[in-house]
């Protein structure tokens, strides 16, 4: 066991959470502007998040070969719904007061999502992504399966020869991740609420 796992896994888990707010936060947006469309991209993303992740991991890996790449589009596909979700919410809980405001001042509709809307619905969004991120911490423990490394493989070893030293390290290396992320997200959450509140 050594380091290399580690940052083996926390880089599967940073990069798919990237990756997943770059596809996550405009499906959020195109499912309040589009409300034709909305039930249905939130009904997709809920439908992802019900497949089993192995099982996920599994059909992907049928497609395009063992890998990190399957990891990571797993990943991204598992935690699409808190980071689409949350990003619609945030932006339909908006104070009609404020939007009305904006149309009154003839603000075009990208214009206040861009300069209004977005920056108030942000806190909400980002507790979306601090979801998808530590979720994305535990699912990525399946990668070992399909052949994409991390710590998911100490653990099917530790289990495989019974050894416990080997299960509780890896286990206390995602735990420490997880809280380590959720503590630094958490704070600049906080740091945006204060901004929103200050808006």
């Amino acid at each position: 066991m050594n380091w290399s796992l580690v940052w083996e896994h926390l880089f599967i888990v940073v990069v798919s959470t990237l990756i997943t707010i770059v596809l996550g936060v405009p499906l959020g947006v195109l499912a309040y502007f589009q409300k034709s469309f909305r039930k249905l991209i939130l009904f997709l993303v809920d439908i992802l998040q019900t497949i089993p992740a192995l099982a996920l991991l599994g059909m992907i890996m049928v497609l395009l070969g063992a890998g990190k790449p399957t990891v990571i589009i797993g990943l991204v596909l598992y935690s699409l719904l808190p980071v689409v979700y949350n990003t619609c919410l945030g932006l339909t809980e908006i104070n009609p007061a404020i939007k009305e405001a904006a149309i009154g001042m003839g603000m075009t509709r990208i214009y206040r999502l861009v300069h209004i809307e977005f920056p108030l619905a942000i806190p909400t969004i980002f507790t979306g992504i601090r979801i998808a991120a530590v979720t994305a911490v535990g699912v990525a423990v399946f990668a070992t399966f399909v052949g994409g490394g991390g710590l998911g493989g100490v653990i099917y070893r530790g289990i495989h020869i019974q050894n416990m030293r080997l299960i509780l390290y890896a286990t206390l290396s995602l735990m420490v991740m997880s809280i380590v992320i959720d503590m630094l997200m958490s704070l600049a959450e906080k740091s945006l609420l204060r901004r929103k509140t200050n808006f």
